[in-house]
């Protein structure tokens, strides 16, 4: 099975900023013959602290993502929170991506599958993969026809998360794409004053262990400068680095 990469801002925060990431991840998918797709949050509802930056929003974030596959071609990913928002996401994405920490709300993977589009599950930090064969089979059961999961670590307190690399094998017993999160999983949840910090010098490590794992996806959060994202900048991948990372994937 070919992999898929799975790449963007963690945030929608210009559209300037949406368009150096696309015309680089145009490049990469050119160069290297990738299936790929952009991702991008029209709004980031779990973040630390109130203050912090959300996004656009659902109507203009939206239209900023169609706004990206119109000029660049590129399929898009975006994650849900309410289940509200899945019909209206699924007009202009491939793929609706539910959050980790919602990966067992029934009522969110059902109006996700009933919309047709791929479900992205991302494996709760509270959950081994055994336990998501459950969300999988809420997810089909509610009409999704494709079902992907999602690694990206374990929380055990103490604003850290450990990595268990079997969860991956463990999660290919119920779907045949299992996607390693390569940037979440080396967060340091609020670990950095009221935000979440990071250690994005370990992702490309986390990449090619999950690929000796049978991974067969990988999800990097890029920006063209982290240490000013919005979101997510201590673990986010340096938008100049994330070819390096990709060329050893497909070697």
């Amino acid at each position: 099975m070919k992999p898929i990469f799975i790449a963007g801002p963690c945030v929608i925060e210009s559209a300037e900023v949406l368009d150096v990431v696309a015309e680089e991840l145009v490049r990469l998918q050119q160069k290297y013959d990738l299936e790929l797709f952009f991702k991008a949050s029209f709004d980031k509802a779990n973040r630390t602290s109130l203050s912090s930056f959300r996004g656009p929003g659902l109507e203009r974030g939206l239209q900023m993502l169609a706004d990206v596959k119109a000029k660049h071609g590129l399929r898009l990913l975006t994650d849900i929170h309410e289940s509200y928002q899945a019909a209206a996401a699924a007009e202009v994405v491939d793929v609706l991506q539910i959050p980790a920490f919602l990966c067992r709300q029934t009522d969110l993977l059902v109006a996700a599958a009933k919309t047709g589009k791929v479900v992205n599950i991302k494996k709760a930090q509270f959950l081994s993969g055994v336990d998501m064969q459950y969300p999988v089979e809420k997810a089909r059961e509610g009409g999704a026809t494709e079902v992907w999961l999602t690694e990206r670590g374990n929380s055990f307190g103490y604003n850290n998360l450990v990595v268990d690399f079997r969860n991956i094998p463990d999660m290919l017993k119920w779907t045949p794409r299992v996607i390693m999160d390569c940037t979440h999983s080396v967060q340091r949840p609020g670990a950095a004053g009221g935000k979440t910090g990071g250690n994005r010098e370990f992702v490309p490590a986390m990449a090619m262990a999950a690929k000796a794992f049978g991974a067969t996806g990988y999800f990097f959060e890029t920006h063209p400068n982290p240490d000013h994202a919005l979101s997510d900048g201590p673990n986010m991948l340096a938008l100049k680095d994330l070819e390096e990372v990709i060329k050893n994937l497909c070697k």
